[in-house]
């Protein structure tokens, strides 16, 4: 929560929703624990954690009226992989070629892992928003 608060200071995220913006990324944090205790794997703990971060993400831009992008990024913060992106820049530079294109690769399913949380979160709202109006209309 204070990364995401900390990070959220540093980008002039409006004071209303500092709040909110620590609390979505703790809930992320903690998905992504929980997960990755029960052996799940890290692409799946990042997917999910990354797709609760996108659903609160999207709930309190509603509560709070603002972009959905200044709950998002500050609270992605704990789960970017920078000690990886680290580790295979570093390899890079030694000429360890193997260990930097194994941990490059795990930076990209890492990421790949997070944008598609952040899509599923953003398809399942649109579904039922769309299931909510077509059963308004009936």
């Amino acid at each position: 929560m204070i990364g995401s608060m900390g990070f959220a200071l540093t980008i002039n995220v409006p004071r209303r929703a500092l709040l909110l913006t620590g609390v979505s990324g703790a809930s992320g944090w903690m998905m992504y624990w929980v997960l990755m205790r029960l052996h799940s794997g890290r692409m799946i703990a990042n997917l999910l954690g990354a797709f609760v971060i996108g659903m609160l993400g999207l709930l309190f831009a509603r509560i709070k009226k603002c972009p959905v992008s200044v709950f998002n990024i500050p609270a992605l913060v704990p789960l970017v992989p920078g000690a990886p992106a680290y580790m295979a820049v570093r390899a890079l530079v030694q000429g360890k070629y193997d260990l930097a294109e194994d941990l490059m690769l795990r930076v990209g399913i890492i990421t790949v892992a997070i944008a598609l949380g952040f899509l599923l979160s953003t398809l399942q709202s649109e579904f039922i928003y769309r299931l909510k109006m077509h059963y308004q209309k009936k």
